[in-house]
């Protein structure tokens, strides 16, 4: 039953449910005939009854010709429920002698017998005579009725499964019309590509096929912009690994080319070095925005002092900071955070060679306290960043080459981001009013506790 199109499943529910409904209308109106035919009856025994019981001694007889002929059939009782006369003459008792004595003491009985003679289905009714201390009993065939009601029920067996018939084929074509959208819907997902995708029709009537359409078309297009950002992310991350790995190329062979003195080959192994620094710091780099994408980055929390871990940062690059003739500057806080050391020394160290290589003037490195939380911030006295630049400054790959120079991958700044992210914090960045940029990493109050 499962593997049938939805189309008919739905017109087989429906023609079952057409069906209880059919029988159960056509046993309504047989029985609601058969009363209304037996009303009838019984309405024009207790006339015949009534006007038989006025005229008992008429000689004409006890009933018109007419109507005996007819199927009617009159008996007149005494009072101990023998016949006295009938119509036909050779008619048996119609009713027991308990129970034609108890009409005559001016009881009325109503029934329905089976009689042999004649034979067949009678309906009978008994009433007081008027002008003796007998009764009167009047009986009336029901082959008529019977005939009538057999008439219509071979007529309901007829139109019955005709009805069915047709409420089905209306069914199969409300079924087929409801779900048309849907089937095109479909066709046009079977033809959805990545490389050309298309939305799906919504159909005008606002019900639930138009919504699930809106809501497949809004999938469709999250779809698309993720296969977007992955096949850019795939793009630049290929460019980006191109160009270290075609200099660590260049200069292997430009060092095995010919004979070079010791001093040549040692300055090129440490260009080669120095890329394939560049190369490991960038698989790095990689490597952790592809553990983002599974779920936030595993951290292992601990409370350090904020002024220890700029500190330990600050001589990481002091050396370098000093070949550049700047300064790198740690002011003194007395906070306290409860962070993964490792993973927040990776971000600000991110921070701090983008001020190095960028930025200009002394780097300021500040823990600073908010509302609910401590900012740790990383100060430069540079250009600091061109404007429109600063709503996507912490997007993948994005750089601000023509105002801070070039060179990088552009990753640094989403992996402070995502660093932070996974602290539950933020990452900002902003110019400062007298030139140079501010970029910090706000951490909430369940990871910042501030010791006074």
């Amino acid at each position: 039953m499962s593997r049938l199109p939805i189309r008919i499943r739905l017109t087989l529910a429906f023609a079952v449910a057409m069906a209880a409904v059919i029988a159960a209308m056509g046993l309504f109106v047989y029985l609601r005939v058969g009363s209304a035919l037996l009303s009838s009856i019984d309405q024009s025994l207790r006339a015949q009854a009534r006007e038989t019981a006025l005229n008992t001694h008429d000689e004409r007889g006890l009933v018109d010709p007419d109507l005996a002929a007819g199927r009617t059939l009159v008996q007149l009782l005494d009072a101990n429920g023998a016949p006295v006369r009938s119509s036909p003459a050779s008619l048996p008792p119609l009713l027991p002698a308990t129970d034609a004595v108890r009409s005559a003491l001016g009881g009325q009985i109503l029934r329905t017998l089976s009689l042999k003679q004649p034979a067949g289905e009678w309906r009978v009714i008994a009433v007081p005579a008027k002008d003796t201390r007998g009764a009167v009993v009047v009986a009336l065939s029901l082959a008529p009725r019977d005939e009538t009601l057999h008439r219509l029920l071979r007529e309901l067996l007829v139109a019955g499964p005709l009805a069915l018939l047709l409420a089905s084929i209306a069914g199969y074509g409300l079924a087929a019309a409801a779900l048309r959208p849907v089937e095109v819907m479909r066709r046009r997902a079977a033809a959805f590509t990545l490389d050309s995708p298309r939305s799906l029709p919504v159909p005008r009537s606002g019900d639930e096929l138009s919504r699930l359409a809106l809501t497949l078309n809004d999938m469709l297009a999250r779809l698309q912009a993720a296969f977007e950002h992955e096949r850019r992310f795939v793009a630049d991350a290929s460019h980006e690994l191109r160009t270290p790995l075609a200099l660590l190329r260049t200069e292997l062979e430009l060092a095995l080319r010919r004979p070079r003195p010791p001093e040549e080959l040692r300055d090129a192994l440490a260009s080669a070095l120095e890329e394939t620094e560049r190369l490991s710091r960038l698989a790095d780099d990689l490597l952790l925005i592809a553990r983002s994408e599974e779920g936030p980055l595993p951290i292992r929390p601990e409370t350090v002092s904020a002024n220890q871990l700029l500190a330990s940062v600050a001589r990481r690059f002091e050396a370098r900071a000093v070949q550049a003739g700047r300064l790198l500057q740690v002011r003194p806080s007395a906070a306290r955070v409860t962070v993964d050391p490792q993973r927040i020394a990776q971000a600000l160290d991110n921070l701090v060679d983008n001020a190095l290589t960028y930025g200009r003037g002394d780097i300021v490195l500040d823990a600073i306290e908010s509302e609910g939380g401590l900012e740790l911030h990383v100060v430069d006295h540079g250009a600091g960043f061109p404007e429109p630049f600063l709503e996507r400054a912490f997007d993948r790959f994005s750089r601000a080459d023509d105002a801070r120079g070039r060179g990088g991958a552009g990753l640094g700044l989403s992996i402070v981001r995502l660093v932070a992210e996974a602290h539950g914090g933020t990452a900002g960045a902003a110019n400062r009013t007298d030139g140079g940029a501010d970029v910090w990493i706000r951490l909430p109050a369940n990871e910042a506790r501030v010791r006074s």
